[in-house]
């Protein structure tokens, strides 16, 4: 029987970020309440960014505030600098996860940072979290492609890797932000970054198609943590055609008809969707929630 995956349902955070509608959030800390309800075992919860650049985030400690956390679910929060990690750590998350491109042009557009300097945030607020008991995970965006300058180099990302195992990270995310990557290229990577001896994980985009072969590709590589989207909703408001993140109901389907225990109810999870499309108003990206699952449940 393969290992239990852990999946790191994003939609909260990364999948309501690309939407034209500004939820409240009270419906947001409903959202994530009813993932964990669901039995999602971690959810990214919220965006402890500019609410200016990212309107669709604003009022972060107001959706944490209104949560009614289950016990065994991590509630992690996105920070792009130190401020955003005040401010994660002050509302009381379990998980930081900080994020950075793999090249200059991507860092620059969503961080105003170059990538040096990125780095350079992802060590102090690495080892604040270790000080302040919490953990860090560090996600290289737009490993696989950048909208700006295209293909990236393996070794290019290898090496940033490097950087982020000697900061100690707990977790290194590996995403496939703008949904270029397949499968050969994600086992390659996954595989020589598990070299480091730091738990890999893998977020990937269904752009192309290829989201749930890549998804599935890491884990052979020794993935341990995938990232997922509720409904499939999600993109990068700072890359052009970056749609959304694989549907975290098609990939626990899939994952669970491949012999994986992923600890979540299928059918509780469906629910959320359609109870999603209606707070949205349209039919989402994903396809298990309207298809429904087989055999029926």
């Amino acid at each position: 029987m393969p290992p239990r995956v852990a999946i790191y349902d994003v939609g909260p955070r990364d999948g309501l970020q690309n939407e034209p509608e500004v939820l409240r959030p009270e419906v947001r800390a409903d959202l994530v309440d009813r993932l964990a309800r669901a039995g999602l075992p971690a959810l990214e919860v919220a965006s402890f960014v500019d609410a200016r650049r990212v309107p669709q985030m604003g009022g972060a400690e107001e959706v944490v505030e209104a949560l009614e956390r289950v016990d065994g679910v991590v509630y992690a929060g996105l920070a792009l600098n130190e401020r955003g990690y005040e401010r994660l750590v002050a509302a009381g998350l379990d998980e930081v996860r900080f994020a950075f491109g793999a090249t200059e042009s991507f860092n620059r557009r969503n961080q105003n940072a170059s990538v040096d300097e990125s780095l350079a945030s992802a060590a102090r607020i690495a080892e604040r979290a270790r000080g302040d008991g919490i953990r860090a995970t560090l996600n290289i965006s737009v490993a696989f492609g950048c909208p700006f300058e295209g293909p990236v180099e393996e070794s290019r990302v290898l090496e940033l890797a490097e950087k982020l195992a000697a900061m100690e990270a707990d977790e290194i995310l590996l995403a496939d932000t703008i949904g270029v990557a397949v499968p050969t290229q994600v086992r390659r990577l996954v595989a020589r970054v598990s070299e480091l001896g730091v738990p890999v994980g893998g977020h990937f985009h269904n752009t192309r198609n290829t989201g749930y072969a890549n998804a599935l590709a890491a884990l052979e590589a020794g993935a341990t943590v995938l990232d997922a989207s509720v409904g499939g909703l999600g993109g990068c408001p700072f890359a052009p055609r970056a749609t959304g993140n694989i549907a975290t109901e098609d990939l626990v389907y899939v994952l669970e008809g491949e012999g994986h225990d992923t600890g979540v109810d299928l059918a509780a999870l469906i629910e959320v969707s359609k109870w999603l499309e209606g707070v949205l108003g349209r039919s989402l990206e994903g396809q298990v929630y309207r298809a429904g699952p087989f055999p029926a449940l």
